[in-house]
């Protein structure tokens, strides 16, 4: 089945909003083994969204629509689709009142406008919206297969999980064949240095590795085809264990698992506790540790000391380590993740110190210049870097840095740190 994913906005092209529906979509559809051949977007013109329609028509099977399906004039898919093959557009009363309902559920008047929202393609099978006001539509153009559906993603993804994929799922060929593919997140190497060190894997006809970028990590998607499901597993569960062989640690997880739950996870598994003192990456550390259900089993808290007076204050950092080493020092890393430690009962603590910039930097110590430290029973160490990029990514790829150290700890594997700008270590 060749699936095609089509956006519709002018936002979209205009570049006011990350397009983030195409990437949700296809990863789905991959789920369910359907491989997305073509994503398109388009502007709400009604004379291009019908040549998109058209020529998705022709060299797709399964086309999925995302936006245009809202109250306002410029919200035209289902009207543009419905023209493009002929078909009316009639209102459907069911839909019509759940849109009334509500609107008098969170106490509001509804818009006349609200009820074009409720006309769909005849011919077509109306798909509900839980949480919105417009449903999505199913229509059968004989050559491909439609599924309009919302552009606000949190409606989009409760329509794509609970309406499209079983029906897409339901309408597959079983004598197509199979295809399996899986996901390893990888942190502490390039994608180019990746692709070196796998030159030799994923060879195996029938089987394919993608390579993707989602900074600070890369991630790698080896997908496999073969005549039956086992042929297809087995193809697939060849390249993940050779990736997995060449790479080691550097493979942190396989499937959706961000690095703070694999850590989070580690540390429940062995009953251990951390803690957080966080100076440069103003908290990023303990936030994405907590937005991980359960992380009270492990996490005991962090301190965000930005000035020197709160490192000395709230973390027991000398005075005189401040004076005569500065802030981005291993003395005062060092200082405060024992600090943290202690003051918040943990077992280990990680603590950062650095020069994010776009500004603050001397030659000695420049921007991008980062300190981070992990403090256990067993002592403190501290690492030197610089990370040469921006304010954003710097925080970014420090706490992944931070994070990935305390995964290693725990694993018993020696600690590594990007291949980037290494400065020291102490």
């Amino acid at each position: 089945m060749r699936a095609e994913v089509l956006t519709i906005g002018d936002e979209l092209l205009r570049g006011e909003i990350v397009d983030s529906n195409k990437s949700f979509l296809s990863e789905k559809l991959l789920g369910i083994e359907v491989e997305t051949r073509f994503h398109v977007s388009v502007n709400d013109e009604p004379a291009d969204m019908r040549d998109a329609f058209l020529r998705a028509a022709d060299r797709s099977q399964l086309v999925l629509v995302s936006g245009g399906l809202g109250p306002t004039r410029d919200d035209l898919t289902v009207e543009v689709l419905a023209e493009t093959f002929g078909r009316k557009l009639v209102q459907h009363e069911p839909s019509l009142r759940r849109i009334e309902e509500f609107f008098k559920r969170v106490g509001r008047e509804m818009a006349p406008s609200n009820a074009k929202q409720a006309l769909v393609p005849e011919g077509a099978e109306v798909l509900p919206n839980p949480v919105g006001t417009a449903p999505g539509c199913m229509l059968d153009v004989g050559r491909a297969l439609f599924f309009c559906m919302p552009g606000v993603p949190r409606e989009l993804y409760r329509m794509m999980e609970e309406q499209v994929l079983p029906r897409v799922a339901a309408r597959l060929d079983g004598g197509r064949g199979v295809m399996r593919a899986a996901l390893l997140r990888t942190f502490g190497l390039g994608e180019s240095n990746l692709e070196d060190q796998l030159s030799d894997v994923g060879r195996e006809p029938g089987v394919v590795l993608g390579f993707r970028t989602a900074f600070p990590d890369n991630f790698l998607r080896p997908v496999a085809r073969g005549a039956t499901i086992l042929e297809a597993d087995a193809k697939l569960a060849r390249v993940c264990a050779a990736i997995e062989a060449k790479l080691g640690p550097l493979v942190y997880t396989r499937g959706e698992e961000t690095m703070e739950s694999v850590v989070g996870r580690l540390l429940a598994e062995r009953g251990l506790t951390i803690a957080t003192a966080e100076s440069c990456t103003g908290g990023l550390i303990g936030a994405r540790l907590t937005a991980v259900p359960g992380s009270s089993r492990y996490y005991r808290g962090g301190v965000v000391a930005y000035a020197n007076e709160a490192k000395r204050d709230l973390l027991g950092v000398p005075e005189a380590l401040l004076r005569e080493h500065g802030a981005v020092s291993a003395p005062v890393a060092r200082a405060m993740a024992e600090g943290a430690r202690v003051r918040l009962g943990a077992d280990f603590a990680l603590a950062t110190t650095g020069i994010s910039g776009p500004d603050g930097g001397t030659p000695e110590k420049p921007v991008g210049l980062v300190w981070i430290a992990l403090a256990s029973k067993d002592g403190v160490e501290a690492e030197q870097m610089v990370f040469p990029f921006d304010r954003e990514r710097h925080r970014a790829i420090t706490a992944q840095t931070a994070l990935d150290w305390v995964r290693r700890v725990l694993l018993g594997v020696p600690r590594v740190v990007p291949r980037y700008v290494v400065r020291g270590k102490s």
